[in-house]
């Protein structure tokens, strides 16, 4: 699967742009603020339905403009696939794939198999279990639309049994009925996702530690472990449990919307004892097992979107990478970086057939 032609007008700071991109290795190079990030994210926009750098769809317009469309041409399995994905203020966003809109965006994904490494991956480290839950989710609803359906369908059921807490606190009442059908909702569909979250890391985990050895070259020990509330007891107990402390804080304190992963390395957590080159290559390593795990789910070569990555690694890391790539036939992938010269000497020293785009 490769992306031939995309199209950009007014997005972020582009106001009208087309590209044609080899169907190999695209080197997208130029000083930085002139919009190779953002090239980049239109073509994660296209598969996800969604900026990975911000999903607010408004903040995504150009200033100058009320509207975005971002057009893209795709090969997939000998078949064109036309997507488009357009934002006007004050209206609904609207997914196209060949001319026909879709009624749910969540028909669109896995559609288009894309996986982005870039310096806001650090995110998955520093920042809080949501980050490194929305990743694994993200991995799996790639290619199983229950899952997605779950996921959707229980966060909604949160949604509305927070809202029947706040309720009860802000009238003085309580409704223990309505209460029990949110709870057993929660429990049925909490229990499956934790399941599913389970049975992915054990798939995951091995293609993650081998990828990390490919590329850290060294005898480092890491380990992905899943924290949940539910290896403890089931949801229903949990959520009976936690009814007094639920009702004081007006929100539902247990739950899988509570699971985190612990990243560790050499037993300790890579956050506090992992070195800058160690979290980078942990970094890098998920995000190849994610390419991984998608390809072989998918049978399906994923994009690769590889963002500023001169700044996480050395040259012989991206030259590692990109031999990975060509070697492996990861299909196609797109480079950015602030230096032509440099980026052209390591990708002509690793593969024959690339572009490189100058903005």
């Amino acid at each position: 699967m490769h992306l031939k032609k995309l199209s950009l007008l007014n997005y972020k700071n582009f106001e009208t742009v087309n590209f044609d991109f080899d169907e190999k290795i695209n080197c997208l190079v130029g000083y930085n603020g002139v919009g190779k990030t953002n090239i980049l994210d239109s073509i994660y926009h296209l598969a996800y339905g969604k900026s990975y750098f911000n999903p607010v769809s408004s903040q995504n317009i150009n200033h100058h403009a009320d509207y975005f469309v971002i057009d893209g041409e795709f090969e997939k399995l000998e078949r064109t696939e036309k997507i488009v994905v357009s934002v006007k203020k004050g209206n609904k966003k609207v997914i196209k794939r060949n001319a026909k809109a879709y009624e749910k965006f969540s028909e669109h994904i896995g559609l288009i198999p894309v996986v982005i490494i870039s310096p806001a991956d650090r995110d998955l480290i520093v920042e809080g279990s949501e980050t490194r839950r929305k990743f694994i989710d993200s991995i799996i609803s790639q290619n199983d639309k229950v899952y997605l359906d779950l996921l959707v369908k229980y966060n909604k059921t949160l949604s509305q049994r927070n809202s029947l807490l706040k309720y009860f606190a802000a009238n003085h009442t309580f409704d223990s009925a309505t209460l029990s059908i949110y709870n057993e909702q929660m429990n049925s569909m909490g229990t499956k996702i934790h399941e599913t979250r389970n049975e992915f890391l054990k798939t995951f985990t091995p293609i993650f530690k081998e990828r990390y050895k490919s590329i850290s070259n060294s005898k480092e020990k890491v380990s992905i472990s899943y924290k949940s509330q539910l290896t403890e007891d089931n949801l229903s107990t949990l959520l009976d449990k936690s009814l007094q402390k639920d009702m004081a804080v007006q929100y539902t304190s247990v739950g899988v919307h509570k699971d985190d992963l612990t990243f560790k390395i050499n037993g300790h957590p890579v956050k506090k004892f992992g070195s800058q080159g160690q979290q980078k290559s942990y970094l890098i390593a998920l995000k190849l097992a994610q390419y991984d795990f998608m390809k072989e789910q998918s049978k399906v070569n994923p994009i690769l979107l590889l963002d500023d990555v001169f700044d996480k690694l050395d040259e012989n890391r991206v030259a590692q990478i990109v031999d990975l790539v060509t070697k492996d036939d990861l299909g196609q992938l797109f480079i950015s970086d602030t230096h032509a010269e440099r980026t052209e000497n390591v990708v002509k020293a690793n593969a024959s057939q690339y572009k490189i785009i100058k903005l």
